[in-house]
């Protein structure tokens, strides 16, 4: 695997890298029943779209606001009417699960001295109930939601508050993320960027390409020198 020596922060996106998106669904399919694989689909895809109609429109919400959004969508396109369920899977989003080796993952960089970041459409509040939920608070120097550019990934501003919060150049800087389309955003913003490739995607054909990619966040760390 590629060596990156110069590497001062591993930034990592949260919902599809750090934490399973599906799991809200998961822990509620037997109550959705035979559409609740669709229903999930839809749900991530509609809360991506949403985000960036959102920034192309200049009309942005947070992240909470969009998440809802989508789901209602999916839900009617699924013809599931069931309020109790839909505010059941909000709640769940909450405590969104972590995949099995993000905590250790994450633990690891920090005792190597590595500064270790979160950057994520979220809002402060999802962010931060997905966080301690997960218990990776104490490993963390920073949870930076785009909040704070008021667009979304993957716009430049959204990039560019990892280096003012972190006081580092991008090419010091590693950034994990499942999403294909956001590691081509943080590549052509001139980060170095490992591709968490779980379910053998291909990559998009947009600017920007991965210097490395895994299949679990682990892997991470023998590119950083661990």
């Amino acid at each position: 695997m590629t060596n990156l020596q110069d590497i001062q922060a591993c930034v990592f996106d949260a919902y599809g890298t750090l934490f399973d998106f599906s799991s809200p669904m998961q822990r509620r399919r037997e109550k959705i029943g035979p559409e609740a694989d669709r229903l999930n689909l839809l749900w991530r895809q509609k809360q991506l779209e949403y985000s960036w109609l959102r920034s192309l429109m200049g009309a942005h919400a947070d992240f909470w606001q969009i998440t809802a959004e989508a789901l209602d969508y999916a839900m009617a396109a699924c013809n599931i009417t069931d309020k109790a369920l839909r505010a059941e899977l909000m709640e769940l989003y909450l405590s969104i699960s972590p995949y099995p080796e993000a905590l250790a993952t994450v633990e690891k960089l920090k005792a190597a001295k590595r500064r270790t970041a979160i950057l994520s459409n979220g809002s402060v509040m999802m962010l931060t109930a997905a966080v301690n939920h997960a218990r990776l608070t104490p490993h963390l120097d920073a949870v930076l939601s785009i909040e704070e550019a008021g667009v979304y990934k993957p716009h430049r501003r959204t990039y560019q508050l990892v280096l003012d919060r972190l006081d580092v150049q991008p090419y010091q800087v590693l950034f994990v993320s499942a999403n294909a389309w956001d590691v081509a955003g943080a590549a052509h913003f001139g980060f170095q960027v490992a591709w968490c490739n779980r379910a053998g995607n291909l990559p998009e054909n947009l600017p920007g390409k991965a210097v490395a990619e895994i299949a679990s966040l682990d892997q991470v760390l023998p590119l950083v020198g661990l």
